[in-house]
């Protein structure tokens, strides 16, 4: 497949037609060149510059000079640079071309490229390229002006190893080769790629593209079923956590002599995320290794009934609301089996009548004028409609299947407001319809996206066919719609993974509903084994799979997630003795930190430390008042004793001090809540940094091109845009939930350790992306960027730890001015500014 997404069709050319007036063309003037270079992708990029000068007395001439749209301009281009060769015979894209008129000649520029992204012949301009993995061909074969000497021919060949088949050469030099008056079909160059450049395409050859991203896809499935058999939930919510503080408020308590109400979802959410690993594993290899060779009929007969199964299956109406409805008393559990009943039946009888309006187009064929293999040569309107109407069903059904299991998994680890659950519940038939018709509404939409790429790509190709021939390709757009943004759509439906991790962790650290009071449990600085294991793999998703895309090596997409939960456990573990609640150690941590009273006490501390070095820092500048220094240093050996107190036999390090316990410890009682706040910060400090990672996608050429022809080029641009936010908001997540186990006595070392666990595989990702001589600098930007937005989140989290304060000082800069004394912050400050002048040279280094 090309760059545009479609294969080049083999036509030979036979040469201008008798309409042509080829004798007119003797004594024209033909200069062509070509250049070969490697572009931010690992996609060579071949460009062709050829000039063609003809006499006046053609009689075509004239009609260079005439306007772009008329039939006279197109026929006399044609006759220059197309010949007799048939409509889409190549997919080249190119310029408008550049006609200068002189009394004596008419001269035309024309430039066209094209990537090189299969073993497929490609033609650009004149220029025939037939690549292989190690030798290239290049081949001068123009369609039309092959009887005339060409003035002068240049190939540079971007410093690659060439042999000049021809042996006709006139000059040769370490990049180019030149031939002067010579007919075309002497030209022919072999070309010997670098292995580097040979291991580039070998990476990026669509088999192992495809067994790249089956070996990912399997890993996150089996990622997703560990995850599963792991999370046992915990007794208590305050189990993971100091003082009994769970995530989502205070713990709800059982009225006297009311039974235990069960929790159906403590069982069933583990089963759920079950199902959707072995589903989505069976069903992304079913995409991309069997039902790619199968008919458009055999496509559709396979993906209505599978995306039907894969809605049903996920039964959004199970544990969707409350456990009763909103009037009842737990004691009626029948009008719960009735509320259940009613959103079962809505949602199975819209998925069953769009699966059944789609199955009619497929069975009762002829109604809609359409053959049996639905590839009609001629489409009418209604055969048209047909195949739009097979096409929006079965993508609505897809979609449908994806919002369903979005649906469980946020209902069943308590992810949704009740004010939804409540509507759910209330009128589920009007929020089925609700739903059907933005899904509706997406689904045409990704039909317009396809149908104005197919228009893009069919202008660059037919520019110099009659314009009826856009309408003719229409039909094939429509055969392949419901399956080209099928495929697109459940490649991104790995995100399902990610928030089915957050339910489960969600699940796992909610209040739980127990008869009594709740039970005081084992102290913990951070999340247990099983969490961490949760919040590492959405780091590892959302954050850590960008290398493997920058790289732009798909058949190493398997190992990138494995490696990016690895780096982090290593940074976790070698980083855990070194962090300073864990320095202190576990009695400490009971004693001074157990309750909120306790809390309390820490940051009065926390306060008074930082006043007495306020006040050292006056007594040295003779500002002090009555204050003497014994005074301070007594004050400061009391702090300390506080610290050692409470440490049993060891003391603790000489370098921590109060202020450091308070940072450490976070703005919030318990690991989620801190989680939950840096997720919130990271999101708004990821916003320039998408809009800066989008515009400069926005620069590469080949982006640019991908973006207007492809079918799914701008639905893909927005989800570029989700996917960045989301990468931010899981790195902020991961920052604050690891808060307390990372080393560093401030804050920002935390930033950066978390982002040297990215950084691990990033600079092998690198290293890939210097070894096989592509462009390192998005990957680079988006590490300097991820670095800056924790560094950022760390800051204003120290800012929240003492947000109580927040009403004394003149400003949030006075505050930070307290909290990290002048000298720490002019170093963090200028660490900030040092960041930002990187991102900003990197971008202007980077910038075309």
């Amino acid at each position: 497949m090309t760059c545009g997404g479609y294969g080049t069709a083999q036509a030979q050319p036979q040469g201008p037609g008798p309409d042509c007036h080829v004798e007119g063309l003797r004594g024209s003037e033909v200069k062509a060149a070509l250049r070969l270079k490697q572009h931010r992708r690992a996609h060579p990029m071949i460009t062709s510059d050829m000039t063609v000068r003809v006499p006046r007395r053609w009689p075509l001439a004239g009609h260079l000079t005439f306007s772009e749209d008329s039939p006279e301009y197109r026929e006399a281009m044609r006759c220059l640079l197309r010949g007799n060769e048939r409509s889409r015979s190549r997919n080249e894209w190119h310029a408008d071309p550049v006609v200068k008129a002189t009394p004596l000649w008419v001269t035309v520029d024309y430039s066209a490229h094209d990537w090189i992204t299969t073993e497929e012949k490609h033609k650009v301009g004149p220029w025939e390229v037939i690549p292989n993995r190690k030798k290239w061909k290049v081949i001068l074969r123009p369609p039309t002006l092959r009887t005339i000497r060409w003035n002068q021919i240049t190939a540079d060949l971007g410093g690659l190893s060439f042999n000049d088949v021809s042996q006709r050469a006139s000059s040769s030099r370490e990049n180019t080769v030149t031939w002067s008056n010579e007919l075309p079909e002497k030209v022919e160059v072999e070309v010997g790629l670098s292995w580097q450049r040979s291991l580039a395409l070998a990476l990026n050859q669509s088999y192992l593209g495809t067994a790249g991203v089956a070996a990912w896809w399997v890993s996150a499935s089996a990622l997703l079923a560990l995850a599963a058999l792991r999370s046992k939930r915990p007794g208590t919510a305050a189990a993971d956590g100091s003082a009994g503080h769970a995530p989502g408020g205070a713990m709800p308590r059982q009225s006297a002599g009311q039974p235990p109400q069960p929790d159906g979802a403590e069982a069933s959410l583990p089963q759920t995320l079950l199902q959707w690993a072995l589903l989505s594993g069976a069903v992304a290899l079913t995409l991309l290794l069997l039902i790619r060779q199968f008919s458009p009929r055999s496509q559709a007969l396979l993906c209505i009934p599978a995306g039907l199964a894969l809605l049903l299956v996920a039964r959004p109406w199970h544990h969707g609301g409350s456990p009763t409805a909103p009037s009842a008393v737990p004691d009626e559990p029948s009008r719960s089996g009735g509320v259940e009943r009613h959103r079962a039946r809505a949602v199975i009888w819209s998925g069953c009548a769009v699966a059944g309006v789609g199955l009619l187009v497929i069975l009762a064929h002829d109604l809609f004028g359409l053959p049996e293999n639905l590839q009609p040569a001629a489409a009418s309107p209604v055969s048209r409609a047909g195949l739009v109407l097979l096409g929006l069903t079965t993508t609505w059904l897809w979609l449908a299947a994806m919002a369903a299991w979005a649906w469980r998994f946020a209902s069943e680890g308590g992810l949704l407001s009740k004010r939804w659950a409540a509507r759910w519940d209330r009128a589920p038939a009007q929020c089925v319809a609700t739903v059907g018709c933005l899904l509706a509404a997406v689904a045409g939409g990704l039909l317009l996206c396809a149908w104005w790429g197919n228009r893009q790509r069919l202008r660059r190709v037919n520019w110099l066919v009659a314009r009826e021939d856009y309408d003719k390709n229409l039909n094939n757009v429509l055969q392949r719609f419901f399956f080209s943004d099928l495929t697109w759509l459940f490649a991104y439906s790995w995100v399902l993974t990610g928030i089915a991790l957050l339910a489960l962790l969600t699940f796992r650290n909610r209040p739980r509903r127990a008869p009594g009071r709740r039970r005081p449990g084992r102290f913990s600085l951070g999340p247990d084994r099983p969490d961490l294991l949760l919040i590492v793999s959405m780091f590892a998703l959302f954050v850590g799979l960008r290398a493997a895309n920058f790289a732009g090596a798909s058949a190493l997409y398997g190992i990138w997630l494995p490696l990016n939960i690895l780096c982090v456990y290593v940074v976790l573990t070698v980083g855990r003795r070194r962090s300073v609640l864990n320095e202190l150690g576990d009695r400490f941590c009971v004693q001074r930190l157990g309750t909120e009273k306790h809390r309390r006490e820490l940051m009065n501390r926390a306060h008074q430390y930082r006043n007495v070095n306020h006040q050292m820092y006056l007594l040295e500048q003779g500002r002090a008042g009555g204050t003497t220094c014994e005074q301070l240093e007594e004050e400061l050996r009391r702090l300390r004793q506080w610290l050692i107190t409470a440490c049993g036999a060891g003391n603790p390090p000489h370098q921590i001090s109060v202020l450091d316990v308070a940072l450490a410890w976070g703005p919030d009682g318990h690991w989620w809540s801190n989680a939950t706040r840096a997720a919130r910060l990271a999101f708004w400090f990821g916003t320039p940094a998408t809009a800066l990672l989008v515009y400069y996608q926005l620069q590469d050429l080949y982006f640019q091109e991908h973006t207007v022809s492809d079918p799914t080029g701008f639905p893909e641009l927005l989800a570029d845009l989700v996917l960045y936010q989301a990468a931010w908001t899981a790195a902020g997540f991961t920052l604050g939930a690891l808060w307390r186990l990372l080393p560093g006595r401030r804050s920002q070392v935390r930033a950066w350790l978390l982002a040297a666990a990215y950084g691990v595989p990033a600079l092998l990702a690198a290293g890939l992306v210097k070894l096989t001589d592509t462009d390192a600098g998005q990957i680079t930007l988006y590490t300097l960027l991820l670095l800056g937005v924790l560094t950022l989140t760390s800051i204003w989290m120290d800012m929240a730890t003492f947000r109580e304060e927040r009403q004394y000082m003149p400003s949030p800069f006075a505050l930070l001015v307290s909290i990290y004394q002048l000298r720490g912050l002019s170093v963090r400050v200028a660490w900030l500014l040092t960041q930002l002048a990187a991102v900003v040279a990197l971008y202007q280094k980077l910038k075309p």
